[in-house]
């Protein structure tokens, strides 16, 4: 077998083995198979596409390709959820710990941002002495004992994925929904997850900007968790305008702080109430998601949730004063409020330039060597559909320097659009993909 020929067979818009898949990322994991062979490979699958079937087995040949985890040894089903990016989107903050305090056992392996979307360990990184960087018999001991867990990637998970990506990101392959599916669902697979919930966002802060491409990839990626053995949904979920009020990590720490603690914006509590509610059905915890939302307002509203929370960061040696007192998070030098430039209902508050202000106020990364200031963001005052008076607070901008401010300022009223009648809310939901847990959520 000669990787050339693998190469050919794809350009050629023929169907690959698992055989020939197996053995093309093995060599390029092992550096048999170079760079350059594996850029036209995966340029050929950006252009011809994968079936359902090949991708599945690409996905299980990434996540082979290093340690697999086996969350079955500390707990009897461990589910998982995953996010495709956002802005705002603080969501796992919130829902592990509810899911949880549920019963059910949750064990995430997160990343970092990287552009206008956020990371989840940079904001976690927000609270002093929180580790990160968990060992596999860390995770599986903290799994066992309190039933949540929330850690970084090891080196030697699903490594052939991680260095597969790196190619990807500078020959122009990225956008590939066969690649993209599978190395999602890699990580996840070999982080030992049995029931997986996709949060697969949609608009202009998301990476699928329409409908159908963002059904294509998680039909895709469900697919891929059935034929691995692991249960999956996806929900199709609304990436127009940012999540919550909070952009920047400080900040969305403490809005997720405060949704514990029974204070949190609406729309942001309702998103995490029904992605919890998914995830207990899905992990057999409840029998249907009515019960599931049930069990999670439950939860959130005695307090279960926001101990299990603390817990969490106690355990990975966080200082729990900080959740007790998040005044004690650190402030950006400058905070002052954007006001409005006229009067009307907003018709957009386009989530993509709002990240993209956050990165470029040091909120975020345009590359992976970029430091964070955890203090800097943008407070989103009003949701599309509310009517705004001129001269009314729109943002609160919080800068480390007069100029990133100006410039934040100035960014930020481009974001919105404006009509003079009355514009219908946007969807938090726009779909679900995979198990029927019917009745619906609300």
């Amino acid at each position: 077998m000669r990787a050339v020929d693998i190469i050919i067979k794809k350009r050629d818009r023929e169907e690959l083995t698992r055989a020939e898949i197996d053995f093309f990322i093995q060599g390029f994991t092992s550096g048999e198979v170079p760079d350059y062979q594996a850029a036209a490979w995966a340029m050929a699958v950006l252009l011809n596409g994968m079936t359902s079937r090949e991708t599945t087995d690409l996905t299980l040949a990434l996540a082979n390709s290093g340690e697999m985890l086996d969350c079955t040894v500390a707990v009897p089903v461990a589910v998982d959820k995953h996010s495709t990016g956002g802005v705002g989107d603080k969501t796992t903050l919130v829902v592990q710990p509810l899911v949880a305090a549920c019963g059910l056992p949750v064990g995430k392996i997160s990343g970092r941002g990287l552009g206008f979307s956020g990371g989840t360990l940079d904001k976690l990184e927000a609270i002093p002495g929180c580790r990160v960087d968990l060992s596999t018999e860390e995770f599986l001991e903290q799994l066992g004992s309190i039933g949540v867990v929330l850690t970084g990637q090891t080196a030697n998970l699903a490594p052939a994925d991680g260095k597969l990506y790196a190619l990807r990101d500078v020959t122009g392959t990225v956008q590939s929904i066969p690649l993209i599916a599978s190395s999602v669902m890699s990580k996840k697979i070999a982080g030992g997850a049995t029931a997986i919930l996709l949060d697969v966002k949609v608009g202009l802060g998301a990476f699928m900007k329409d409908l159908p491409e963002a059904e294509q990839l998680a039909e895709l990626m469900v697919d891929i968790a059935r034929g691995s053995g692991r249960k999956a949904v996806a929900l199709l979920s609304d990436m127009n305008q940012p999540l919550g009020r909070a952009v920047g990590n400080a900040l969305e720490v403490r809005e997720a702080i405060a949704t514990l603690q029974n204070d949190g914006p609406a729309d942001f509590v309702e998103h995490c109430l029904v992605v919890s509610a998914y995830m207990l059905a899905l992990g057999d915890a409840v029998q249907n998601v009515r019960e599931g939302r049930n069990a999670a307002e439950k939860a959130l509203a005695n307090g279960a949730a926001w101990h299990k929370f603390k817990t969490l960061i106690e355990m990975q040696g966080g200082d729990v004063g900080y959740l007790e007192n998040p005044e004690l998070f650190p402030k950006a030098p400058l905070i002052e409020n954007l006001l409005s430039p006229r009067s009307g209902y907003l018709k957009e508050i386009n989530a993509c330039i709002v990240g993209e202000t956050a990165v470029e106020l040091g909120a975020g990364r345009a590359k992976k060597s970029d430091s964070i200031d955890h203090s800097v963001g943008i407070e989103v005052l009003h949701n599309v559909g509310d009517y705004v008076d001129q001269d009314q607070p729109v943002y609160v901008v919080h800068a480390n320097n007069q100029e990133r401010l100006a410039a934040a300022s100035e960014r930020l009223l481009t974001a919105l659009q404006w009509s003079e009648t009355p514009v219908e809310p946007l969807p938090l939901f726009y779909k679900v993909i995979g198990e029927d847990y019917s009745p619906s959520p609300s």
